[in-house]
């Protein structure tokens, strides 16, 4: 497994999915379809980052301690997103404005794309080599439901 790409794959399809959040298809009818767009990303990115959480990064660290300090920040950059991504859940089921939900999508946007460079950065070179990992070969379980293809 290419556990490099395989990142970078999944990070691109959560950009592609908080865009659809933002805009949704031409061909949606209703508001509500829009908000399904919305929950379903917010849903991809917390599955993604409890699934770093609980296999990713801990492999990481077994096997390069000295990255310890990177996973703890990358960790707590998931805790922030966990508070942004509630909020925006409760708000959506409040019934907020449209200009409401891009508010709360700007500032999880900021902080997702703020992660994932910093994430790539850190941890791409540790990941092209993999064979350092014990991640076996399931992406679902490292890198969360959305790296199915």
């Amino acid at each position: 497994m290419a556990w490099a790409d395989e990142l970078r794959r999944v990070h691109a399809r959560l950009r592609e999915a908080l865009e659809l959040a933002y805009d949704g298809d031409s061909d949606l009818d209703t508001e509500k379809e829009l908000l399904l767009y919305c929950r379903g990303f917010c849903a991809a990115l917390d599955g993604h980052h409890r699934s770093e959480d609980a296999t990713l990064f801990p492999a990481i660290v077994a096997a390069r301690p000295d990255l310890a300090p990177i996973i703890a920040t990358l960790s707590q950059d998931h805790s922030m997103i966990d508070h942004l991504i509630a909020g925006l859940r409760l708000a959506l089921d409040a019934g907020i404005s449209a200009e409401e939900k891009r508010r709360h999508l700007d500032g999880i946007g900021a902080v997702m794309e703020t992660h994932f460079r910093f994430e790539e950065k850190k941890l791409i070179e540790v990941l092209e080599a993999s064979a350092l990992l014990d991640l076996g070969d399931e992406p679902t379980r490292v890198l969360g439901a959305i790296s199915a293809p």
